[in-house]
Order: structure tokens, then C-alpha cells, then sequence
């Protein structure tokens, strides 16, 4: 299982990282989670530099896709060279977008009559796009999903380990990564965020 998380010049570390360090809580062979860059290196929006571990077009292939979120995301979405690497597929693929992130799914069209999450900020890109933005952390449609808010990125993470390794595996992850003395309540949070979203893809199949 291969899950890639976009992450652009200008991110925002605790989109891409959170996710990440999430994601990595899941310990078998075939489990890998990469960081997709359009370039060798990528600088956040509070100068952090890292390498990617993959090309941007190399997410297309993956089971799941996370769009992270940043500063430059309207460059993004207006550079149409960028745009046309991204290649996603509901129908095979997970994808999932945080904050800004919502926007680029937006332009690539994979959010046509599915309302989204994304933070403040971008919210009314967004709408410009012609998606609703809820008022709400978290949600998901069949397999899109998108959230709002940097810290909502730990309900994606969750999210995707529900959907490939199950609710307790997610739950698990939680856990891990919650302050102790609150991981209960973390867990919770996470779970109550998720789960109807679960239930309904369920539902559906």
C-alpha cells in the first residue's frame, strides 16, 4: 500500500508532517508512505527544507493521495504544467486534500457536486471553484475526502488507515501519537470525526 502526500514550495509543515508521522504509525512490509515534491527540494512557509522521496507525477500511481496545503497553492493551481502531472483517479485511488489542498482538487475537478472542508482562508477560493465549504473539520464522500484546519491533518491520516487496515488500526495510531493523559479523548475525537464517513462508505458499497 503506497500513500503519497503532494507537498509544494511554500507548505505547511504541520500538514505534510503530521500526516506523515501518522500514516508511519502502520508497521508491514508493504506499507509506504512518500512525500511527493515537484522539485528535488521544497521549502515550507516557515523556511524548513526538505527532499522529496518522490516526483510529483509518481502520486498518480499510488492507492492513496494527500494534498497538502501551503502559502503558494494558488500558484499552483495557476500553473498549468504542475496541474496536468497530477493525474487522480476516484475510482482506484484514496484522495484527500487539507486546507488549501481542497483547492487544488477543486481545479482538478474531483470535487464536482461534493462539498469540502478547508480552512478559513482558502474557503473562499474555494466556493469561487464552485464547491461548498462546510463549517466542519472533517469529510469525506466515497473515496474524497478533505479537511480544514492544520490539525485536522491527524483525521486524514486516521481516515485512510481506517479505510486500508480498519478502525482499530487508526484507532491505534491515535492513540500513539495523542499527549498522554488525553489519549482517550484524542481517540474519541478522532473516531467521532471519521466513522459516520466509514459507515456511509459502507454503506454505499
Amino acid at each position: 500500500m503506497h500513500i503519497a502526500i503532494l507537498t509544494f514550495e511554500g507548505f505547511n509543515e504541520l500538514d505534510s508532517l503530521i500526516a506523515l508521522g501518522i500514516l508511519n504509525r502502520i508497521k508491514k512490509p508493504d506499507w509506504r508512505v512518500s512525500i511527493a515534491t515537484p522539485h528535488a527540494r521544497v521549502k515550507s512557509m516557515n523556511g524548513v527544507v526538505i527532499e522529496g522521496q518522490i516526483a510529483l507525477h509518481e502520486a498518480n500511481a499510488a492507492d492513496a493521495v494527500i494534498v497538502g496545503s501551503g502559502m503558494l497553492t494558488r500558484n499552483v493551481v495557476a500553473d498549468q504544467t504542475l496541474m496536468a502531472q497530477m493525474q487522480f483517479d476516484p475510482s482506484r485511488q484514496l484522495l484527500g486534500a487539507q486546507c488549501s489542498g481542497t483547492l487544488v482538487l477543486a481545479k482538478l475537478g474531483l470535487l464536482n457536486g461534493v462539498p469540502a472542508c478547508t480552512d478559513l482562508t482558502t474557503k473562499p477560493w474555494v466556493e469561487e471553484a464552485g464547491v461548498d465549504v462546510l463549517n466542519q473539520p472533517f469529510v469525506a464522500r466515497g473515496n474524497v475526502a478533505t479537511a480544514g484546519g492544520c490539525l485536522a491533518s491527524q483525521y486524514l491520516a486516521a481516515w485512510v488507515i481506517a479505510r486500508f487496515e480498519g478502525v482499530d488500526a487508526a484507532a491505534s495510531a491515535m492513540h500513539y501519537v495523542a499527549p498522554v493523559g488525553e489519549k482517550e479523548e484524542y481517540v474519541a475525537r478522532a473516531m467521532r470525526n471519521i466513522t459516520p464517513f466509514l459507515q456511509e462508505t459502507s454503506a454505499a458499497i
